[in-house]
């Protein structure tokens, strides 16, 4: 990895009003959009995907769309999935991005139609605000995410030398 990427903080904030923070590298950035990294140091399993220790996971971040993506790769640099966040509130100051997640979740793995997740966490009595919100993100993602996964796709393999350096010929990048 290289080693001149900045940190940043990534807080995600729940609905219920928690707050999780993670400990990335800072990729790609501006006011609107923003690339992170992560590199797994243990082994994760995530709605029946195996993601063992050492899966790269590019976040991708943007304060006007109603989602947020994590793409998973191997250390082949093989894609392994796409984790959709459907949320909202995202914003970016130096060294810290902050989002909220609106619950539902959106899994695509090569091959696979995607799947929506979690809506049967989704708290009665939510408002129609973040009802609209949440049918905005899962639509945002599922009316073509083909398209939608191309981009990310092509976003995250730009920025890989930033991450690890040149790639060799011949690479699977």
């Amino acid at each position: 990895m290289a080693p001149a990427l900045p940190p940043i903080v990534e807080v995600k904030r729940t609905l219920a009003g928690g707050e999780k923070q993670f400990h990335c590298r800072l990729l790609a950035g501006d006011h609107r959009h923003a690339v992170v990294l992560w590199v797994s140091e243990q082994p994760m399993h995530v709605h029946g995907v195996d993601l063992p220790a050492g899966t790269i996971s590019f976040g991708h971040f943007w304060a006007d769309r109603p989602y947020n993506v994590y793409h998973w790769l191997d250390r082949s640099r093989r894609t392994v999935g796409f984790y959709f966040n459907v949320s909202d509130s995202t914003s970016f100051r130096p060294g810290v991005l902050e989002w909220r997640d609106l619950i539902v979740d959106v899994l695509a793995l090569p091959r696979q139609r995607p799947r929506v997740l979690d809506e049967d966490e989704l708290p009665d009595g939510l408002s129609v605000e973040i009802r609209g919100r949440i049918d905005a993100g899962k639509a945002a993602i599922l009316v073509d995410p083909a398209a939608v996964i191309a981009e990310i796709e092509s976003a995250s393999r730009a920025l890989f030398p930033v991450a690890f350096g040149p790639v060799a010929v011949g690479d699977n990048a």
